[in-house]
């Protein structure tokens, strides 16, 4: 039985940073590089999903995997910005109707809270709880948010301005807009759908013809997204798009985050509590199914109550620094696994490849 009173139990670095060998260095650091150039794009979408400035994801990927990295189980799970945890952030923010100046103050104070939860839960031993979770239920939580994020997005392939805090609503916002759409816009975001969907297959089969490695093939055509990234941003900067109505993102600024403690105003903490809670269960549930799902793959062994743990660290870090709430995302980890990350100092590796991007990168 595991003495959980030891120094090991609560820092799973000890433990793994003590066995840690070259060829789990070069494991790790080729995965680092490939999570990083999928995180990156990812990261500043997931926080204009959220509703805040696209910089906080790049400071919550850099803090949340830095710190998830000392105290997380999982040798594969990518902690940073997730849609699902994106968008509850927005409609919890929504729902106190704050000036655009105050919203990133309370994000940080959701952010604060739910690492509270997740962490008092962890420190409490209630790791078990996520056996009784019915799957059902969260299936549909999950499903209902993809469709909602699907929706929510139209109005920027459309080109367009919409709004609304359910499918119903967003979708008679939308209708009412579509004569506006823009068609420079149109074509440039149904473009990059049928790339994203389609060119998985298609960069697979070339890299295959080409005698790239399998598993090296397979991680390869998970960048559809990037390229599309790369693509789209080389014809907005060559044709200037922004001249016809596309909307760009404009200028993140340059640097690392700056550290300091979030709003503790009760009435703002009392606000927010019912939607941190629920983010950080959902937090939980999302990132621990995929932490067992890839450790099983590996007969390897993930630390419930320690995973809540280490989520709750990482959040608490991220409210620190200008984030807003992580979670252990599907896609990421996938890749980070099939990578070959070796152990958790693959995310922390990611995290210094991304605060690289920060300090010297965002110009570009």
């Amino acid at each position: 039985m595991k003495n959980v009173f030891s120094l090991k139990h609560y820092f799973p670095i000890f433990t793994w940073g003590s066995n840690y060998t070259k060829p789990k260095f070069a494991d790790d650091t080729v995965a680092a590089l490939i999570v990083a150039i999928m995180l990156i794009p990812q990261a500043l979408a997931y926080a204009l999903l959220a509703g805040l400035p696209a910089e906080t994801g790049l400071y919550a990927s850099i803090v949340g995997l830095s710190v998830y990295a000392i105290f997380g189980t999982s040798n594969s799970l990518s902690v940073a910005p997730v849609a699902v945890i994106s968008l509850m952030t927005a409609a919890a923010l929504a729902k106190l109707s704050l000036p655009a100046d105050q919203l990133m103050t309370a994000a940080l104070a959701l952010t604060f809270l739910s690492g509270v939860f997740l962490l008092l839960l962890g420190l409490l031993r209630l790791g078990f709880m996520a056996n009784f979770l019915s799957h059902p239920v969260i299936s549909a939580f999950v499903t209902a948010s993809a469709l909602i994020i699907g929706l929510s997005q139209m109005q920027h392939v459309l080109g367009v301005s919409a709004n609304g805090q359910n499918f119903v609503a967003l979708f008679i916002s939308l209708l009412g807009e579509i004569a506006n759409t823009n068609l420079v816009t149109l074509v440039l975001g149904v473009g990059s759908i049928i790339f994203i969907v389609f060119g998985k297959t298609v960069i697979k089969s070339l890299c295959l013809q080409f005698g790239v490695d399998q598993r090296i093939a397979t991680t390869l055509s998970r960048a559809g997204p990037l390229l599309v990234a790369l693509i789209t941003g080389l014809l907005a900067y060559v044709l200037r798009l922004d001249q016809y109505g596309v909307q760009l993102l404009g200028e993140v600024p340059q640097g690392l985050p700056a550290f300091g403690l979030p709003d503790m105003s009760p009435d703002l903490l009392g606000a927010l509590a019912g939607s941190a809670l629920l983010i950080s269960i959902i937090s939980f549930v999302e990132s621990i199914s995929v932490a067992q799902t890839l450790a099983a793959r590996r007969r390897e062994r993930v630390d419930l109550d320690q995973e809540l743990v280490g989520l709750g660290a990482a959040n608490l870090a991220s409210s620190f620094s200008g984030g807003f709430p992580i979670s252990g995302g599907f896609s990421r980890s996938v890749v980070n696994f099939e990578a070959g990350a070796a152990t958790p100092a693959a995310g922390l590796f990611t995290a210094i490849l991304i605060a690289n991007v920060a300090l010297y990168f965002t110009p570009a």
